[in-house]
């Protein structure tokens, strides 16, 4: 019960690496807000928490827009009070090159991704620092640190969140905010999934792909789950403006 009467905000919490921390932040004590644009997805997803014994709701909201953002950490203080955590999930990813992405593209990922995680922090961090406490994990990505192949608008959105978190542990950490990323490598999710459709892979020829990396495969979303919670812990508590790679080895190679 590591998270026993805190309150968490998980964007993109309705599937894959959002979806599993939110039930793990449930079954480790915490009440858990679920923002995310699938209505369907999300209800799922916080039924799950309620049948574990959990207790959670869901907030749709697109982390593209500065009024959705605000009424998501508006609606999580006016459910459960407080709020101490925030993870900043919500992402989107595109394989391609600078001269094969659109503008349209472009600026969804960076929206998504960048922004996206910008706005829900200028919303929840007068409430954290009103408190005295609180942390925010950001979800960057091993390809924030490293450059990855046709992944030119998501390394530069990713590479942003790295800094962008380094910024605000700078600015936060004497009003007792944490903050620290996470830099996943490649998961079993469905965006993931997408990737592989996108780029014309078999997902057996995909996951073979993973077998030259140290650990010789991908991760699970339960496996990053655990990195979120150890930031969002006591247990990290002399840690701020990390970056928290959690990626079989992948960058290491």
């Amino acid at each position: 019960m590591r998270l026993a009467n805190k309150v968490a905000l998980i964007t993109g919490g309705t599937s894959g690496i959002g979806r599993a921390t939110a039930l793990l932040f449930a079954q480790e004590g915490a009440r858990v807000a679920i923002a995310g644009r699938n209505e369907a997805r999300g209800q799922e997803a916080v039924e799950e928490i309620e049948r574990a014994g959990g207790t959670a709701t869901f907030i749709r909201s697109d982390v593209r827009l500065a009024e959705e953002c605000r009424r998501a950490v508006e609606e999580t203080l006016r459910a459960f009070g407080r709020l101490d955590i925030l993870f900043n999930n919500a992402g989107v990813f595109y394989p391609h090159t600078v001269p094969d992405s659109t503008e349209e593209e472009w600026d969804l990922t960076l929206d998504i991704n960048l922004k996206g995680t910008y706005l829900m922090s200028r919303f929840a961090l007068p409430t954290m620092i009103a408190q005295g406490s609180g942390v925010i994990v950001n979800n960057a990505s091993g390809w924030g640190l490293v450059g990855g192949n046709e992944a030119a608008a998501y390394c530069a959105s990713k590479g942003g969140v790295v800094l962008l978190t380094k910024a605000m542990a700078v600015d936060h950490s004497r009003q007792g905010i944490r903050v620290n990323c996470i830099c996943p490598g490649d998961v079993d999710t469905p965006m993931l999934l997408e990737d592989a459709r996108i780029r014309g892979m078999a997902w057996e020829a995909y996951l073979a792909s993973a077998a030259n990396r140290p650990m010789g495969r991908i991760g699970r979303p339960e496996e990053i789950a655990k990195a979120v919670l150890f930031l969002a812990s006591d247990d990290a508590s002399f840690m701020t403006g990390a970056a928290l790679v959690v990626d079989g080895g992948g960058t290491a190679d």
